[in-house]
């Protein structure tokens, strides 16, 4: 993917600020007790699309939480669509993807966490 023009990062930058919002208050009706954090958005050119990066934290059932928010897509969609609908002409289709960037930062913490306990070998 190439870099994304200045007009769709200031898109991407005001979906996901609204969308934080919308996970903040409403959040918990799709996965409760999860708190959702929208980590990241990408917009496509012509803004039509707008991929959405989750990451869950206090859930060990980050995959259907996930599930569960795609079936409400469209409900987001309608959401978001009443905030930002003086801001664009079109709301765009939202895709919704889970960010599992802090696992795989634990599991590699936790990797070289058992590689520093290992006695090191003596230089010859």
């Amino acid at each position: 993917m190439g870099t994304e023009s200045k007009r769709q990062q200031r898109f991407a930058g005001v979906i996901q600020q609204d969308l934080a919002a919308l996970f903040q208050r409403d959040g918990n009706s799709w996965a409760p007790g999860a708190f959702i954090t929208v980590t990241r958005v990408r917009v496509t050119p012509d803004l039509a699309i707008a991929r959405v990066y989750l990451s869950f934290l206090n859930t060990k059932t980050a995959q259907e939480d996930i599930k569960t928010i795609r079936t409400k897509t469209s409900e987001i969609r309608y959401k978001l669509g009443a905030k930002i609908k003086n801001q664009v002409k079109i709301v765009p289709q939202l895709e919704f993807f889970l960010d599992d960037t802090n696992e795989y930062v634990e599991h590699m913490d936790k990797l070289f966490e058992e590689i520093s306990k290992e006695p090191r070998q003596p230089e010859e």
